[in-house]
């Protein structure tokens, strides 16, 4: 494997990039978090500036148990790079330097040729980095597997959650998979409230295939929908029976501009 280190692409702009500050933003975004935390296999967040979604983030994340190892599955915006890249790379952040596993990156990378090992894809890429911050405040010992994916058919989304689930299984360790999107892009509220809360339950009803197509078909701008599809076929060979919607908002709410916002929505697969 190639090792190197992934410096960050957005720190001090979507995040604070002072250690001290990141770490007071996220506890300042969660609000009244549970003592006791859930065991999911899958968790959905969003990814864009902490300003606009980090509270979804932080509330959602905020619910769960976060284990040593985390598979992050994120959109590739770029286009640069293999259509299903893996990072092996040492990802430095404000926070501290975050390892690859490389036993579970291995494995991987063994049980499917349809990722392939390349760190040009994440050089640039955000939806992956903004998540590490709520992670590492929560895991002192956290180690990652980032693999990010282009615009892929379902087949392939298919074997790569095949392929996930099968590494998990034959793991000794507790794994949790994070998929990475944001949801409808500038359109109106009215719309995007439409189109997100169709896709969110085309997700609850547990069939990766069906979730897939009704998206594409629909041009709903749900920019992680291929690593959600992959993530929501590897959480349903691990078990998993139902979504928990933890929140929903968009950037308006911010912004006060409701003509044109992205949708964000965090999410339980358990």
């Amino acid at each position: 494997m190639i090792l190197s280190m992934r410096s960050p692409a957005v720190a001090g702009r979507f995040y604070p990039d002072d250690n001290d500050t990141l770490r007071s933003t996220i506890q300042e975004l969660g609000e009244a978090l549970p003592a006791h935390k859930k065991k999911a296999i899958v968790a959905v967040s969003p990814h864009a500036g902490y300003m606009y979604s980090g509270n979804v983030a932080a509330n959602t994340l905020g619910q769960i148990e976060i284990p040593e190892t985390v598979i992050l599955l994120g959109p590739n915006h770029s286009g640069r790079g293999k259509p299903v890249a893996l990072s092996t790379a040492t990802w430095d952040m404000p926070m501290g330097q975050v390892a690859v596993n490389h036993d579970i990156a291995h494995a991987i990378l063994t049980e499917t040729d349809s990722i392939e090992e390349d760190e040009s894809a994440h050089t640039h890429e955000h939806s992956l980095e903004v998540q590490l911050p709520f992670l590492q405040l929560r895991q002192k010992n956290l180690s990652i597997v980032p693999i990010s994916i282009s615009h892929v058919t379902y087949q392939i989304l298919d074997t790569i959650g095949l392929a996930l689930a099968e590494v998990i299984k034959r793991s000794d360790k507790d794994i949790l998979i994070i998929a990475s999107s944001d949801m409808t892009h500038y359109e109106s509220r009215e719309v995007a409230e439409k189109n997100d809360h169709y896709a969110l339950k085309k997700l609850s009803e547990m069939n990766p295939e069906i979730l897939y197509r009704s998206v594409i078909e629909r041009d709903i701008s749900m920019c992680g929908i291929m690593p959600v599809t992959a993530a929501l076929k590897a959480a349903i060979e691990l078990g998993a029976t139902k979504t928990e919607l933890i929140q929903y908002t968009d950037s308006g709410e911010i912004t006060g501009d409701t003509d044109q916002v992205v949708g964000y929505a965090g999410v339980l697969i358990l």
